[in-house]
C-alpha cells in the first residue's frame, strides 16, 4: 500500500518544522511508520526529530557520490531513530540545497525528488510521509508536491500576523491553480500556531473558505522543549491537540476545504480600510536632480543657494559644451525643469526620442564633468 503523503506549508519561521515534527511523533506514537521529509535549504526540519542530530542532505550526498561516479543508495540519505516509548522507529530525510547565494533552492528540491523517486520512495513500507515545505518562496521548485500531485493532502501553518496569513493564501491559490490543470492535492485546512487569541487567522479562514483544524497557543514550555530537541507533544496541553488532529486525519474525519483564496485587495481589506488613492508618480527630473545646476530645482523653481559650490559651478560650465541637440534638451530638463513629455511637445519629437537624447546628453555631461 502506498504511503499517505501530506505537505505542510507555511512562512519561514512560523513553526512548520515544529508542527511537522510533533505531528510525526504523534503518528509514530499511534503505531504508524512515519517518514519526515525536510524540503527547506536550511535542512533543519528533522533536527528535533533526531534529538539534535543534523542529517546529511540529499543534495550534498548526491554531489559527493556523483564526483566519485557512484550511485546514491537508500542508506546514504534515509535515516532512522529508535525512541524509547515509541512502538515504531521514525525515519527522516533532508533534501537540503545550495549554500547561500550559490544556487537555486527550488532546483535543489526538484533534483532531490528525482533522486528519491528513483529510489522508490512512494513504494517503501511507510504509512505516512510528512513533507515540511517552505511556503514564502514562490518559485516552481517549492510547489513540486502540488504541481506533480506528490502530496495527497496539504496543511497550512500560520499565526495571526498578516505576512504568515498572506503566505497561506498564496499556497491556497497555487493549489487551486494546479487543480485546474489536473492536480489532485486536497487542502485539508489551516493550523494556527502561536495563537494569541486575536482571531485574525480565523477571520481569514472564514473569508477564504478554509477549515481551521487546530490552534496551538504560544507556550514557553513548549518552546523550551523544542529548543532542547525534544517533542512538545510530551506536554499534555500540546499533545492533546496534536493527538486529535492526527486521529482526525487518520480516520478521514476532515472534509477537504473548497477554498477559493482571496485576491490581494480582498485580503488586505481584512486588516483595515483600503485606500482608493493612486500612488504619487516620481519624475525623471527629480531622480536626476543631483545633476541639475545649483539654485534650480527639477521643477524650474529656484532653491536656496549654498555659496561657493565648485562642483555645481563646474557642472554649469559643462552644459554649454554639449552638442547642440543635447545642450538644448539638458537645459530644458535640468535648468528649466521641463518633463520629457513637455520637451517632446516643444521640440516636436516623440517621448522615446527625447528619452534617448537625455540619456546621450547625460553620458556626455558626465564625461565633460570628470574631464574638466
Amino acid at each position: 500500500m502506498a504511503p499517505r503523503t501530506i505537505a505542510i506549508y507555511g512562512k519561514g519561521g512560523i513553526g512548520k518544522s515544529f508542527t511537522t515534527t510533533n505531528l510525526s511523533a504523534t503518528f509514530a506514537l499511534m503505531g504508524k511508520r512515519v517518514l519526515q521529509l525536510g524540503c527547506d535549504p536550511k535542512h533543519d526540519s528533522t533536527t528535533s526529530l533526531f534529538g539534535g542530530i543534523s542529517l546529511p542532505t540529499v543534495t550534498d550526498v548526491f554531489a559527493e557520490k556523483n564526483a566519485r561516479n557512484e550511485q546514491v543508495e537508500v542508506g546514504d540519505i534515509v535515516f532512522r531513530r529508535e525512541i524509547p516509548g515509541f512502538p515504531e522507529p521514525i525515519y527522516g530525510i533532508e533534501l537540503g540545497g545550495p549554500q547561500v547565494g550559490r544556487g537555486c533552492g527550488g532546483r535543489g528540491i526538484i533534483s532531490g525528488f528525482d533522486v528519491l523517486e528513483k529510489l522508490g520512495i512512494f513504494e517503501w513500507d511507510i504509512d505516512i510521509i510528512l513533507m515540511d515545505f517552505l511556503g514564502d518562496v514562490v518559485c516552481g521548485g517549492f510547489a513540486t508536491p502540488l504541481a506533480r500531485s506528490l502530496s495527497e493532502e496539504v496543511l497550512l501553518v500560520t499565526s495571526n500576523d498578516r505576512q504568515s496569513i498572506f503566505t497561506s493564501n498564496n499556497i491556497c491559490q497555487a493549489n487551486n491553480y494546479f487543480r485546474t490543470i489536473g492536480g489532485r492535492s486536497r487542502l485539508l485546512g489551516l493550523i494556527v500556531n502561536r495563537d494569541d487569541g486575536s482571531g485574525m487567522a480565523e477571520k481569514y479562514a472564514r473569508a477564504a473558505g478554509i477549515n481551521v483544524l487546530m490552534k496551538v497557543p504560544y507556550n514557553l514550555e513548549a518552546r523550551d522543549v523544542d529548543d532542547s530537541f525534544d517533542f512538545a507533544v510530551r506536554l499534555p496541553e500540546i499533545g492533546g491537540r496534536f493527538s486529535k488532529l492526527a486521529t482526525d486525519i487518520i480516520e478521514g474525519r476532515i472534509i477537504p476545504s473548497e477554498a477559493k483564496g482571496l485576491g490581494f485587495r480582498e485580503f488586505v481589506s481584512l486588516f483595515g480600510e483600503v485606500s482608493d488613492e493612486l500612488p504619487a508618480a516620481a519624475s525623471a527630473g527629480e531622480l536626476f536632480s543631483r545633476l541639475a545646476p545649483h539654485g534650480t530645482s527639477t521643477t524650474g523653481k529656484t532653491q536656496s543657494q549654498e555659496p561657493d559650490d565648485p562642483e555645481r559651478q563646474r557642472l554649469l560650465d559643462c552644459i554649454p559644451k554639449l552638442p547642440e541637440e543635447e545642450r538644448e534638451v539638458c537645459t530644458l530638463l535640468e535648468v528649466e525643469g521641463r518633463s520629457p513629455a513637455e520637451i517632446a511637445a516643444q521640440k516636436n519629437l516623440t517621448t522615446e526620442e527625447v528619452t534617448t537624447l537625455i540619456a546621450r546628453a547625460r553620458r556626455s555631461l558626465k564625461k565633460l564633468f570628470f574631464e574638466s
